[in-house]
């Protein structure tokens, strides 16, 4: 069973959510500020987090920033439609996605389901399976291991990063757009995910790149998509 950490100071959201989400078979822990989120994070194996912008004590963006000083763990911002920039901001440090206040149970379920997806699928490594590297110049994936190496040193990336540059490494040489790039990571129907894919191609760039402003790998084609540049 899958652990999920809910953080919202509105007790109403905590709870509805946990009804949906308890229903879908996860164990859902609860916290309402961001400094009981990182004391429940402390004693409890988290599978992944559902965090609220606005929090007293410890707002959903300071928070992130301390879980993402240590864990990968995949997290979902919660916000409301006039919180853009911190939407942007949450992204910028580390979030996997988010969800916008009022949610559809429905949307907000999906995204947990496609999120423990793809962090399970980053965690696991069956040893029956054959070896599965991938490598563009000195850029490899070792989709076993599920790790990075750039110049032979091995890079750390949050599970939906990672799968981004999977992604995009495995069709090296193919430009996709932020619709197919979003609809093949995300394995559902891509709605308003610009912000959401520019974000994390920008981390992934300043993580490969020697400079990221002139790319060696992670290409950007002017009105159509990105690529991984086959070398």
């Amino acid at each position: 069973m899958y652990n999920i950490l809910v953080c919202d100071d509105d007790k109403e959201i905590v709870n509805a959510i946990s009804i949906y989400l308890g229903k879908e078979g996860y164990n859902i822990l609860k916290a309402y500020n961001g400094v009981e989120a990182l004391k429940i994070l402390s004693e409890n194996t988290i599978h992944l987090i559902i965090l609220d912008i606005m929090m007293p004590k410890m707002d959903g963006t300071e928070t992130l920033a301390k879980i993402r000083e240590d864990k990968t763990i995949p997290v979902i911002m919660l916000s409301a439609k006039s919180e853009d920039e911190d939407k942007i901001n949450g992204l910028n440090l580390g979030a996997d996605d988010y969800v916008t206040k009022p949610f559809n149970p429905l949307e907000l379920i999906a995204r947990v389901n496609s999120s423990i997806r793809r962090y399970t699928k980053l965690g696991s490594a069956d040893e029956n399976l054959s070896k599965k590297v991938f490598q563009t110049g000195d850029l490899i994936i070792d989709d076993e291991l599920k790790k990075v190496t750039v110049d032979g040193k091995e890079i750390k990336f949050t599970p939906t990063e990672y799968n981004i540059l999977k992604f995009l490494i495995e069709n090296k040489g193919k430009v996709f757009s932020i619709e197919q790039i979003y609809t093949n990571v995300w394995n559902e129907e891509c709605y308003g995910a610009e912000n959401i894919i520019a974000v994390h191609i920008r981390h992934i760039r300043e993580k490969i790149e020697i400079n990221p402003k002139e790319p060696k790998y992670l290409k950007v084609i002017w009105g159509v998509g990105y690529k991984v540049e086959k070398i």
